[in-house]
């Protein structure tokens, strides 16, 4: 099979926002093998920009992402149990890399975020979606199993029995819908939603570098904790940020009244 071209395409606004499009809307953006690793490879550009404040994942042709390129994976991925775990294992990897970048990641929805879709979406730090959007795990409809995220994320964002109801009986929500449940930030309608992004993202993008990371790591890692450790890894943590420049410019600047000049050190 030929290689498709430009099957993820990478832009960076002047303001810092880094926006990764899924560009295979003939397909809904269903996630080939290819589109896999170039994935992979764009996430770790955004991590390595300087330039890059925030990142966005985007699909083109008002979807975001229906999953597995079924027809492209239905022969020897389903079939052979060792090329089936190396999708997984690929999969979560470049998951896992967007759920700890050290940049804030937010996925924003059109159309239909399902399946491996699905589980890009649970590996951003936020969400925002169209009012209008089609979210969910979907698996279980074709008899299969997401092997990227749902069962170790999905129940943190919204709890044991709503992870259940969604896994096992692969209904869609809408943005709305995810709102209410909580695994959505903010929604809009479909016409509104770059306005949300920017908006969305203003907050993040004027903050410390280096404190968001440690912030945000110190969160993630602060799930799978018990209590002492959790203590320990917040003082370490407020330890470390407390003597970064960052922190002596943001005190600095306050007392200056002034606008801090961040360095991300």
């Amino acid at each position: 099979m030929e290689p498709e071209k430009d099957v993820i395409q990478y832009e960076v606004a002047e303001n810092g926002i880094c926006t990764i499009w899924l560009n295979r809307p003939h397909v809904k953006n269903c996630v080939s093998p290819q589109l896999l690793r170039d994935l992979e490879v764009a996430v770790d550009r955004a991590a390595e920009d300087s330039k890059v404040l925030a990142v966005v994942f985007r699909g083109r042709g008002n979807t975001f992402c229906a999953g597995a390129d079924l027809g492209q994976l239905v022969g020897p991925v389903l079939h052979e149990t060792s090329t089936s775990l190396q999708l997984a294992i690929d999969s979560a990897r470049t998951y896992d890399k967007i759920y700890n970048m050290k940049k804030p990641t937010i996925a924003c929805v059109e159309g239909y975020a399902v399946a491996g879709g699905f589980e890009l979406f649970i590996s951003c730090d936020f969400g925002l979606a169209a009012d209008d959007a089609k979210i969910g795990d979907f698996h279980i409809r074709r008899a299969l199993f997401g092997g990227a995220g749902p069962i170790y994320r999905l129940p943190r964002y919204i709890g044991m029995r709503k992870s259940k109801e969604l896994m096992l009986t692969g209904k869609l929500l809408s943005g709305t819908e995810c709102v209410e449940w909580g695994l959505c930030n903010a929604s809009a309608p479909g016409d509104q939603l770059e306005q949300l992004i920017q908006d969305f993202c203003a907050p993040l993008i004027d903050k410390s570098p280096f404190c968001m990371w440690m912030t945000k790591m110190a969160v993630n890692r602060g799930m799978d904790a018990d209590t002492n450790s959790l203590i320990t890894l917040e003082t370490m943590t407020c330890n470390v940020v407390h003597h970064s420049a960052d922190a002596k410019e943001g005190v600095a600047a306050f007392l200056e009244k002034r606008q801090p000049v961040w360095t991300g050190k």
